[in-house]
């Protein structure tokens, strides 16, 4: 005799994948731009994962996280251009100044 859980055990559907919305206020923070696809893909995962489209809700997941990154790293990049034209402002202002009108 089979065992009835057996059998929905069979098509029990995956766990839903994470929204990864963190990611989605990341790229808020740190490249607004990115936020609004990031901000559609996350909140797509329920829903497609809810209607059985379960890659295409992973895929959405994937996508959320992937903008977040993106903005994480375009961020990074910025500062580091925004650090290195400080100084090498001040350096040029430092090396320019004229100390013999004092």
């Amino acid at each position: 005799m089979t065992d009835p859980n057996q059998q929905y055990q069979q098509y029990a559907p995956p766990p839903p994948p994470p929204t990864n919305v963190g990611w989605a206020v990341a790229a808020l923070l740190f490249f607004w731009p990115l936020a609004f696809s990031a901000f559609t893909h996350s909140s797509n995962v329920y829903p497609r994962w809810a209607l059985g489209d379960f890659q295409g809700a992973q895929n959405a997941s994937d996508q959320a996280k992937k903008l977040g990154r993106i903005a994480l790293w375009i961020w990074v990049a910025f500062m580091v251009l925004f650090v290195g034209f400080y100084v090498v402002f001040f350096a040029i202002l430092i090396n320019s100044n004229d100390w013999s009108v004092v």
